[in-house]
């Protein structure tokens, strides 16, 4: 979304004295104004066309260091506020995704931005950008544009009038946090020192860099570290067991969300340990402690009832229809016009009718005891005299009270009754065309009073809306899903000893194909398999991924060990210039002699079930994500795998969601695989499959591949 015709008339600003800091001070009230928490001013280069960040504020100017020059044709949102004289809005990660991928690659985290041009009417000096945490609204405020419109007013007006550029301001110091208020008198260092060193559980305060400032004797020795050596330091780089990019990412991802983020880790050599980040403008408070449901994995896991029932009037019925604005597919808008509006307005049945070819066609129905009696309308000519085809070839609804009005006008229709009393007929228009006909059953005769044929009226325009977007969605989802099949094995071929079985779920948010891959590899003397995830949910990370697989294949069919075909594939991800980066687990299997050789590049560790049922987090050495570091080093280790174990590999997407601890996503896991490891391979990945996506939407790719030794090996 973008806004304004140019910047407000600022008032008159006084000449600023030499050596105050400008931009500092204009920065920082911008902020507060807008209750902004990050935020940067560029200044226009003398000589190119470049911005160069001059302050940066509230977040480690590292977050922002892709960006400290920004060309004016860069497809950024600052350049674009430049070159266009507008305000520039991102509302949120999907949005930033889909328009300025660059960012969302390097930042993939829900925050919104806005970026403003600073300028008066002669001359452009620079730009400013702010962002907000992934709560704020999807939109800016008139009062939020305002303020921002008349600060970089303000600082332009300032430019000018002192005869300022970027060669006489220069780089002014970064801005990280303003003083905590109101807490320092509520209790004494001594006794607040007592009082938290009595918590049975660790806290360490860290600052905007990740620096610790504090750590109390619990979390020294849950860190098995000295609190001397831990002061100062960033905590993943104080811990070496924590000196892993997937670490120092979920502190990223607190501090620009501003959203509490958890993660556990495996202290050597068998203790788990949960971590959960509580960010704020001016640092983070980390809590902890033992994950003992993690290294335990036959603790019973929380069992829920179903929630309360809700009732619901017809004078709520368009504030339920807003939950059509979640539908995603045709599928989708068939169950929530069932679950939400239906009993909403006492109707038994629905049949959602659309029309392709000149033909009608059934999208979906419920309630109808025969399924054949509305799916014989299913082809059926548009231009034969029906009420749905009326209804969608007119635009005009249709309400029949009984039976006896329908047969009055329909006389063929008592042929084949379908068991109802009385039916609305409701076309479904969506950008001035028909896209269908939303068809509602009674069970009993049914008057339609004019107030209540309004109501279903306008609900069947949101009906529309949302069905017009299921269709494309569903198009393009038959698409995508056709080239990530393409670029996935459409079988697997394991060697003697070993049994396979693998899935793969794209995400439910969104429309688009993601990077997820695994393969089972035919090598000389030993099979391998490849489980990855490349960053990003589109074609380019599809088709990063395919190229990725055809490396893995290429390196292990000349031979190459497991820590020689890691490197290999991190230098070819290198030499292709992609800015995307990818997670992977590639191990040899030895069924033979029961033995599994595993190198890790930045992803999740996989679970091993043992014959016995027990279920444990392998932990495994590893190294970077694949892209980075073109010398980076892949450590292996060596996994026994005797008959009837089995080895879970997945992708991030089966453990992680919103909302949902990654700790208790292990257990449950775990939990699942120690009841029901031994049913056959395939019923089990369905299962894994399910358990994963029951309860919640997919916002991530799923990927699984389940690999179980024989005896007869």
């Amino acid at each position: 979304m973008s806004d304004g015709p140019g910047p407000v008339p600022a008032p008159a600003a006084q000449e600023v004295p030499a050596g105050r800091p400008v931009l500092s001070l204009a920065l920082v009230s911008m902020m507060h104004e807008v209750r902004a928490h990050s935020g940067a001013v560029y200044l226009l280069g003398p000589d190119e066309p470049v911005l160069r960040m001059a302050v940066h504020a509230g977040m480690p100017r590292a977050f922002a260091a892709p960006w400290e020059r920004v060309g004016l044709s860069a497809p950024l949102p600052l350049a674009d506020a430049v070159r266009e004289r507008r305000l520039v809005w991102v509302g949120g990660e999907e949005e930033m995704a889909l328009r300025y991928p660059r960012i969302a690659v390097v930042l993939p985290y829900p925050f919104a931005l806005a970026a403003v041009p600073v300028a008066t009417e002669r001359k452009v000096y620079g730009a400013v950008f702010v962002t907000w945490p992934g709560a704020h609204p999807s939109e800016l405020s008139e009062d939020e544009r305002d303020h921002l419109w008349a600060a970089c007013g303000r600082l332009a007006l300032r430019l000018e009038r002192s005869g300022q550029d970027e060669r006489r301001l220069g780089r002014e110091h970064d801005v990280l946090a303003s003083p905590v208020s109101g807490v320092a008198d509520t209790l004494g260092s001594v006794e607040a020192a007592r009082m938290v060193s009595r918590l049975p559980y660790g806290l360490v305060s860290l600052d905007l860099h990740g620096r610790i400032g504090f750590v109390n004797a619990t979390a020294a020795e849950l860190l098995g570290r000295p609190a001397g050596e831990l002061l100062g330091v960033q905590l993943w780089a104080s811990v070496p067991w924590l000196n892993d990019p997937m670490y120092e990412d979920r502190y990223r991802a607190a501090l620009l969300s501003q959203q509490v983020v958890s993660f556990v880790a495996l202290r050597p050599p068998g203790d788990w340990l949960s971590f959960r980040l509580y960010p704020s403008t001016s640092g983070l408070s980390v809590r902890i402690s033992r994950a003992r449901a993690v290294a335990d994995m036959a603790r019973e896991a929380p069992r829920t009832g179903p929630g309360p029932s809700r009732l619901v009037t017809i004078s709520q019925v368009l504030s339920l229809a807003g939950a059509l604005t979640e539908a995603v597919g045709v599928h989708d808008v068939v169950q929530l016009v069932w679950d939400e509006v239906a009993p909403a307005v006492g109707s038994q049945a629905l049949a959602i009718l659309g029309s392709q070819g000149g033909r009608l066609h059934v999208l979906g129905h419920r309630g109808y005891a025969a399924p054949h009696i509305v799916e014989r309308f299913d082809g059926l000519a548009l231009s034969e005299r029906t009420p749905g085809t009326q209804a969608l070839n007119t635009g005009v609804p249709a309400f029949f009270a009984s039976r006896t009005e329908l047969e009055r006008l329909y006389p063929s229709r008592h042929e084949t009754p379908d068991g109802f009393a009385a039916w609305a007929y409701l076309p479904l228009t969506a950008s001035g065309r028909p896209v269908g006909t939303c068809v509602l059953a009674y069970a009993e005769p049914h008057v339609f009073p004019a107030d209540e044929r309004a109501v279903l009226t306008s609900l069947g325009g949101l009906i529309a809306q949302a069905l017009e977007r299921a269709l494309l969605y569903d198009a393009k989802h038959r698409l995508a899903h056709g080239l990530q099949q393409a670029l996935l094995p459409h079988s697997l071929a394991p060697p003697a000893g070993i049994e396979a079985a693998a899935r793969y779920l794209p995400a439910t948010h969104g429309m688009d194909i993601g990077g997820d891959f695994y393969d089972l590899l035919p090598a000389r003397p030993l099979a391998a398999a490849v489980i990855g995830d490349v960053q990003g949910h589109n074609v380019t990370a599809a088709g990063l991924m395919g190229q990725i697989r055809t490396g893995v294949r290429a390196y292990t069919t000349v031979g190459q060990a497991p820590h020689e075909v890691m490197s290999s594939t991190n230098r070819l991800l290198i030499d292709l210039g992609a800015d995307l980066f990818a997670s992977c687990l590639y191990l040899r299997l030895d069924p033979a002699r029961g033995r599994a050789v595993m190198a890790r590049a930045g992803h999740p560790p996989p679970l091993l079930r043992r014959p016995d049922g027990r279920v444990r987090v392998l932990d495994l050495a590893g190294g970077p994500l694949l892209g980075i570091d073109a010398e980076a080093v892949y450590p292996t280790t060596e996994v026994s795998l005797s008959p009837g174990s089995v080895l879970v590999l997945y992708t991030d997407g089966l453990v992680e969601s919103p909302g949902v601890d990654i700790e208790d996503a292990l257990v449950g896991l775990g939990e699942l695989l120690a009841d029901i490891g031994d049913q056959p391979l395939e019923k089990l990945a369905d299962e894994v499959v399910r358990h994963s996506v029951a309860a919640r939407p997919r916002v991530d790719d799923i990927a699984v591949l389940l690999l179980r030794a024989r005896a007869d090996g």
